[in-house]
């Protein structure tokens, strides 16, 4: 049970993160993570209330970080935009 936690606490967030940065679009890697962790119920991985309410916060704190590096992302192009010309 001990891994299940552990794995709830990290996996969720970090796929947010990686999915963002391999579509460039926050909201589809928000959507591929979900996708995965329904996949993961549905085949009886996640048993207890205790590991959707964790798998939810990780998701939250994925999404918040995926959000500022896009928009940090953004800003910079926009910075090396305006020096271009």
């Amino acid at each position: 049970m001990l891994d299940k936690i552990i794995a709830a606490i990290f996996l969720p967030g970090i796929l947010v993160v990686f999915f963002t940065r391999v579509t460039y679009n926050h909201f589809v890697g928000l959507i591929l993570t979900v996708a995965l962790i329904v996949a993961s119920v549905y085949k009886g991985y996640t048993h207890t209330w205790a590991l959707f309410i964790i798998d939810a916060a990780s998701l939250t704190i994925g999404f918040y970080y995926a959000n500022k590096m896009v928009n940090r992302n953004k800003n910079k192009g926009k910075k090396t935009e305006s020096k271009n010309v």
